[in-house]
């Protein structure tokens, strides 16, 4: 068994995005607290989130998506040290291209924050019937609140956007979504019951 602190070390120290605690252990309590079994993550990065979920009970099983090939490999060999090969899937895919199969309790988003919309309104046919979709980074570092911290175009227009999809969460007929404060800012969808059209 290889170590998660390790693996956390190695992100931080090569600037690889990684969820902040806070963010991690809500999501972590969440899954034990439901006794969740399946979890879909767009956006593997290096495996460290993956390997957190799939290390808080033996049956839980995460599919997880990452389109970057060097990252892709270093996220398969910690999640190989941390002998884990049996809980997580990983898949060198971009998530809008791949097809996935099943149905999921988590559906966690963590990738494009351009692509967010599209990943949330592809992949929720995935989502069990009380099943969750969770995103990350909706905060993007204080620059959705506080725009004026951004200098860069690139920047302001990935906020845009990132702000784009809150404002999609918030008038989606289908999805009732708490908004978070916690990490980088967080969201979680639910599918409104029946009669709440």
């Amino acid at each position: 068994m290889g170590e998660i602190s390790v693996i956390k070390k190695n992100a931080l120290e090569h600037h690889i995005p990684i969820m902040k605690d806070e963010g991690i252990d809500f999501i972590c309590q969440y899954i034990r607290e439901h006794s969740v079994k399946k979890v879909l993550e767009i956006g593997s990065a290096v495996g460290y989130s993956a390997i957190c979920f799939a290390s808080c009970a033996k049956d839980v099983t995460v599919v997880t998506l990452e389109r970057d090939e060097n990252l892709f490999e270093q996220a398969r060999e910690n999640i190989a040290q941390m002998g884990l090969e049996n809980q997580i899937e990983i898949r060198n895919e971009d998530a809008l291209e791949a097809e996935v199969e099943g149905l999921f309790d988590i559906i966690f988003i963590d990738a494009a924050k351009s692509q967010y919309q599209k990943f949330f309104e592809k992949y929720e046919r995935n989502l069990a019937f009380d099943g969750i979709i969770i995103t990350d980074n909706l905060s993007f570092h204080g620059m959705v609140e506080n725009p004026g911290l951004t200098k860069n175009r690139n920047t302001k227009q990935l906020v845009r956007k990132i702000r784009n999809y809150i404002e999609f969460l918030k008038n989606n007929e289908e999805f009732d979504t708490v908004f978070y404060s916690l990490g980088d800012g967080i969201s979680v969808s639910k599918r409104k019951s029946k009669g709440e059209h």
